[in-house]
């Protein structure tokens, strides 16, 4: 009687590995069939009881799990997410085209997420990229897009969830970047990895490949952390955030550049200046800051400490036309004053005469500002805001040819 009972469970036990068989071959017909719903099903069914298959029919059940999640191309990022998992429990057993899967798949995660972006779906392509990342926590990158969609998105709360994970971790993001230009729009695009990239190159998708050093994103992280807690008029948040960046990074010049910028947001340009200020003198040789300490300095209506910041910005890179139109702006800004004055006189003899005076003054503003316009349009040619400002001015002076010079590069 106990052989019997011994036989008979012996016989269920094999009957329910035999259809477990059945059920994991099933899911790949299903799957050869383009019927991803059934083979997920059958599936469901098999892993009921996974731990009486053998090693290598789990190894298979955990591929086809991975090639029933991933679909035909159109699954969702909490699908793709099963699926990898799925792929790499079957790569770590030793399936190289589960390997390979799983390899395809962070690519047309990556693939899928960008053209999210280029639709402006940013909530979608976070939620991607952040997928990206759980497969792969050593891809911190891909955590830091996600932050960055969600931003678009303005979905402030779970960005600055992501940013304060970033922080936490101590995030860099310096280093290499995998570069190919996409041959569809152009534009070039980074990958997570050479490997990602080379792939995407075989498939003519993309040309050009490249390879590019990216620097540290630790005052972006900081920078965007105060500028959510700014929005929401949580200064004390935005404050302590960056302070905490600091102080793990004393040295670091764009932690220091995203300080100065938080407290130009809050208000406190004085302190953004100082701070500014101090960076310049680490950092003699920075032009952007320079030129940033000059528009400060115009803003409180010290032309004369702005126009020596465009200036030292200037010496450092002649080619920084931002600085030059700034410094023109400056100059010319002492014109308001001679306007209101003239404005304000009568019509006696002496208010004639200072008129003529004044007219004068204002005439050697213009003669002051016009070799610097001419060398901002020599720069950029299609500089229009430069090339109506030098018309204006040439206007004033009774330059028609100038003034007709202007015209045919406004209309070329």
């Amino acid at each position: 009687m106990k052989t019997n009972i011994f036989v008979l469970g012996l016989s269920l036990f094999s009957m329910t590995v035999f259809a477990q068989k059945d059920q994991v071959k099933n899911a790949e017909d299903a799957i050869d069939d383009g019927n991803y719903a059934e083979a997920k099903a059958q599936l469901k069914i098999a892993e009921q009881n996974l731990g009486e298959l053998n090693d290598k029919w789990t190894e298979n059940f955990y591929f086809y799990k991975g090639k029933a999640y991933m679909g035909s191309g159109n699954a969702s990022a909490a699908d793709l997410k099963i699926a990898a998992e799925a792929f790499q429990k079957a790569a770590e057993m030793g399936s190289d085209e589960a390997a390979e899967s799983l390899m395809a798949l962070k690519n047309n995660l990556i693939q899928s997420a960008i053209d999210d972006q280029n639709k402006e779906d940013f909530e979608s392509a976070a939620d991607k990229l952040y997928t990206s990342y759980e497969l792969s926590k050593k891809d911190t990158i891909y955590l830091y897009y996600a932050a960055n969609n969600l931003v678009q998105a303005q979905n402030y709360t779970k960005a600055v969830e992501y940013l304060e994970m970033l922080s936490e971790m101590d995030y860099d993001g310096s280093g290499t970047e995998y570069t190919a230009v996409n041959v569809e729009n152009g534009a070039v695009e980074s990958f997570g990895s050479k490997d990602q990239r080379d792939l995407m190159v075989k498939t003519e998708q993309y040309k050009d490949p490249a390879v590019r050093e990216i620097p540290s994103k630790k005052g972006d992280v900081a920078q965007l952390i105060a500028r959510i807690y700014i929005s929401q008029k949580e200064y004390d948040k935005a404050i302590a955030a960056m302070d905490k960046a600091k102080a793990t990074n004393p040295d670091d010049m764009s932690l220091l550049k995203a300080e100065a910028n938080m407290y130009y947001q809050m208000g406190d340009k004085e302190k953004a200046r100082t701070i500014l200020e101090d960076l310049a003198e680490k950092d003699p040789n920075d032009a952007e800051t320079l030129n940033n300490i000059g528009l400060m300095y115009a803003e409180i209506g010290d032309t004369k400490k702005a126009v020596e910041f465009y200036d030292r910005a200037l010496a450092i890179d002649e080619e920084m036309n931002n600085a030059r139109i700034n410094k023109v702006a400056a100059i010319l800004s002492k014109e308001r004053k001679i306007i209101d004055e003239m404005n304000g006189l009568g019509m006696s003899k002496a208010d004639n005469e200072r008129y003529e005076e004044l007219d004068e003054e204002r005439k050697e503003l213009y003669a002051e500002v016009v070799p610097i316009l001419e060398k901002a349009i020599e720069i950029e040619p299609n500089n229009t805001d430069a090339i109506k400002t030098a018309m204006n001015i040439y206007s004033n002076l009774g330059n028609q040819e100038k003034v007709d010079e202007m015209k045919a590069k406004l209309n070329q």
